[in-house]
């Protein structure tokens, strides 16, 4: 990339686009690359963090990007720590150390930092803590465990709300285990449920005094669904080719607002998949495909690689969704108590992506949760391989 785009290119998203207007003093607006007005299409933690770094390195400066990088390894890397928790928790410290070192080395993990400035590092980082958290919070009868924990998923929300998704599964378990094994108070759960939604009410009122309805995290669904289901659907490539900004959309949405094009989006997405029944499943196998291997097509994208290291993100990203898979049988026929919660994130979280359009940085934020499923099964599967037989004493009956 040539010097004088360094600092440019890589925050031409949504992301760099709110921080350029939060620095400028515009407020939350502009996801777009123009002056465009509020806006809910994200929520205001990474954004406003971004801010933060063009506001000490400059805007759209080399050294804005090298602070931003830096910040979501610096958020990778942090990964490792309730990454070996976990596992320590689950296992012990054979299975912990396995699985932290299997972050180290995870391709997806090193690459997305640099790749995406983005929430997708600091939201791997959240969920991991979150998933740390829950095992810890199923023993605990304290108070401020509890309260802890609602901020800390309000925090996440307010982050990346697809994570949202996990917070029934995460605090149903934590409070059922706790109320049945500890006899703790359900009034623990709830204040913790509490919490995280009180966390997220100063931005929901916001975005209700804006827009004048109610949109209590993010806006942006709307679109997210129409860009993978749409009439430009290409029968002969069978895909839905993404949006181009340059093309009416982005006319129609400074023309109309952020609330009716995402209204308009809305209807487009539904009539689509209500008409099209049968390519609309096609579609989510192939989005299922994707989410995990990180193409569509693997074998063809696996042949077709111009670099080595796309082959290795396709096959890791195989090998981890297999070994994922492999983990949670074994754990749900073994009874594990802790099933749940560690299935939760591969079985739960995707379907959300199922249904709009995939991307390995979409999966990311339960990636943490694959490699400790993985450290878990390559223990079980050594454990059954390397235990000394069981031999049946000798008989004395000739002595």
């Amino acid at each position: 990339m040539p010097a004088n785009l360094v600092g440019l290119v890589p925050f031409l998203n949504e992301t760099g686009n709110i921080a350029f207007s939060l620095a400028k003093g515009h407020g939350f607006s502009s996801p777009w690359w123009q002056e465009t007005g509020p806006t809910a299409w994200l929520t205001p933690v990474y954004p406003s963090i971004v801010s933060v770094i063009y506001r000490l390195f400059g805007i759209h400066t080399p050294h804005a990007l090298y602070a931003a990088v830096l910040l979501n390894i610096i958020f990778s890397c942090a990964t490792c720590v309730p990454i070996y928790s976990i596992g320590k928790k689950l296992a012990g410290t054979g299975v912990a150390g396995s699985a932290a070192w299997l972050w180290a080395v995870f391709p997806n993990a090193i690459i997305i930092p640099y790749e995406w400035i983005w929430d997708t590092s600091l939201a791997a980082l959240l969920m991991a803590v979150i998933l740390w958290a829950t095992l810890e919070l199923a023993e605990s009868a304290r108070w401020r465990d509890w309260v802890g924990y609602g901020l800390l998923w309000g925090f996440a929300l307010m982050t990346n709300p697809s994570m949202g998704s996990m917070l029934p599964f995460f605090l149903g378990w934590a409070a059922y285990r706790a109320l049945r094994y500890d006899s703790v108070a359900f009034s623990r759960p709830a204040l913790a449920l509490g919490i995280a939604f009180l966390c997220c009410v100063p931005w929901t009122i916001r975005n209700y005094v804006t827009f004048h309805r109610l949109i209590p995290l993010r806006s942006n669904f709307a679109l997210e669904l129409w860009v993978g289901n749409n009439d430009s659907y290409d029968e002969t490539l069978q895909t839905v080719p993404p949006p181009d900004p340059a093309r009416a959309e982005l006319r129609e949405y400074v023309r109309v607002g952020e609330t009716a094009f995402m209204a308009e989006k809305w209807r487009a997405a539904t009539q689509f998949i209500r008409t099209h029944p049968r390519l609309e499943m096609l579609l989510w196998w192939r989005r299922f495909v994707a989410i995990w291997t990180g193409s569509e097509t693997p074998l063809k994208s696996f042949l077709n690689a111009e670099t080595l290291l796309i082959r290795v993100v396709l096959v890791t990203n195989l090998l981890a969704a297999i070994g994922a898979l492999l983990s949670i049988f074994v754990l749900i026929v073994r009874r594990n108590t802790y099933a749940l919660p560690l299935a939760a994130g591969p079985l739960i979280y995707p379907v959300l992506y199922y249904a709009t359009h995939p991307s390995l940085r979409y999966r990311h934020p339960i990636d943490p949760a694959l490699v400790v499923l993985i450290a878990v099964g390559l223990s079980s599967l050594s454990n059954s391989l390397f235990a000394p037989s069981v031999q049946a004493p000798e008989s004395n009956a000739g002595a």
